[in-house]
């Protein structure tokens, strides 16, 4: 294969073209007049050389083809159109008309310029019959409609190879769109799971350092004066970090190749063990009996334990000790869980990083899980002065996060 730096511009291979093809029909004509003198009708020297510079000039205009090509196509047919009408000789004069009629269908729009090709063959047929009307010998005839067919040819040639290119540009933009559009695919599922991992270490840390964070107060407090009440804690402590520290692994894990054993992803079968830990931490947690694990949808059961998880989480930080209710229960058609705490012991409100009104990040959280499974989330303060949190999951998941 050539190498492309040796290659010439295409100004200047039209250029190169254009001096070659002018060369060609000079040469080419005068040869075969010289020939045939005696059928020649009007030499080339006859109006100061008028033939001559019409094979020149419908040859030297091929430099400029691709930049004007219907103009190109225009000068070269009326050259053609004088040249024949005056009865000069009749030889490879044609050349540059070929190559302009070619450039004009090649470099068009498939409309226009199949139309004006079409009209300047038409009228360059009439001329040229006309003018061979009279033409001896007869068979010599047979040239025009050479003309006209190789006229016609060039111009389909063109079209053909207009197309062509035509359809490559739209199977490779195509290809670059799906190429794109895979590309978005991938980046909007590696959005989605960076989101959920974010989700699940929020919800795992958030909720073990606020347990974390009122045992290692018990410890300061007790530390001097109960010392066996102090290691209790510490180890409650130990624990939860270590459950912590697993969870991450398991969380962390889809990150790595690494074929570990990790540990069951939560669901409704670790309620219990999450409202034994949080009672660690000094909540009174009452858990009503749960539907069986194996009849909720994995991704429904996570759902849940990570909302109950956050609400438990949200007490333990903004309320301290007091009593908790985790009702979850499920019909043929959806989850249901229902959190509500008896607020702090003083018998008011406490104010909330997650704001009452249900628009901290917790909640926020809480509240795109369930939009992800097609459910809905209600979380408001109670008459009381607790809170409530309430959700409703489907067992169907139809949210924007299923397919």
């Amino acid at each position: 294969m050539p190498d492309p730096r040796l290659r010439l511009h295409p100004w200047a291979q039209d250029v190169v073209l254009a001096v070659v093809v002018a060369g060609l029909q000079v040469q080419g004509t005068a040869t075969r007049a010289d020939r045939n003198a005696e059928t020649v009708l009007r030499p080339l020297a006859d109006l100061g050389d008028l033939g001559y510079a019409l094979l020149v000039v419908s040859g030297l205009v091929l430099a400029v083809r691709r930049r004007w090509p219907v103009a190109v196509f225009a000068v070269t047919a009326l050259g053609s159109a004088v040249y024949y009408t005056l009865d000069y000789p009749d030889a490879p004069g044609w050349i540059g008309l070929f190559v302009a009629t070619y450039t004009l269908t090649a470099r068009g729009d498939g409309r226009r310029s199949v139309l004006i090709a079409g009209v300047g063959i038409s009228i360059l047929a009439v001329v040229w019959l006309v003018a061979a009307a009279d033409i001896e010998p007869r068979a010599a005839l047979g040239w025009v409609f050479f003309r006209i067919g190789a006229s016609v040819m060039s111009a389909a040639l063109g079209e053909s190879v207009r197309s062509r290119q035509v359809i490559a540009s739209d199977a490779l933009a195509r290809a670059e769109l799906a190429e794109r559009t895979r590309e978005e695919e991938a980046r909007a599922r590696v959005d989605a799971e960076r989101l959920r991992i974010a989700r699940e270490v929020h919800d795992t840390v958030a909720h073990a350092i606020a347990i974390i964070n009122v045992q290692a107060g018990v410890t300061a407090h007790v530390l001097d004066r109960r010392p066996d009440q102090a290691r209790a804690t510490l180890e409650a402590i130990e624990q939860t970090s270590g459950r912590a520290l697993q969870e991450m692994r398991t969380i962390l894990g889809v990150l790595r190749d690494e074929r570990e054993d990790r540990v069951p992803h939560p669901g409704l079968g670790q309620l219990g063990e999450l409202a034994a830990r949080t009672r660690e931490a000094g909540l009174d947690v009452e858990l009503a009996a749960a539907p069986p694990a194996s009849a909720i949808p994995s991704a429904v059961g996570s759902a849940v334990y990570r909302i109950v998880q956050e609400a438990l989480t949200n007490v333990v930080r903004h309320v301290g000790p007091t009593r908790v209710t985790i009702a979850i229960d499920a019909d043929a058609d959806a989850v249901g869980v229902r959190v509500v705490d008896e607020g702090s012991p003083a018998g008011r409100p406490t104010p909330r990083a997650d704001g009452a009104g249900g628009s901290g990040r917790g909640l926020v959280g809480m509240r795109e899980r369930c939009q992800l499974l097609g459910g809905d989330l209600d979380a408001h303060p109670t008459p009381t002065g607790g809170f409530e949190v309430r959700a409703r999951l489907p067992l169907a998941p139809v949210g924007p996060g299923t397919s």
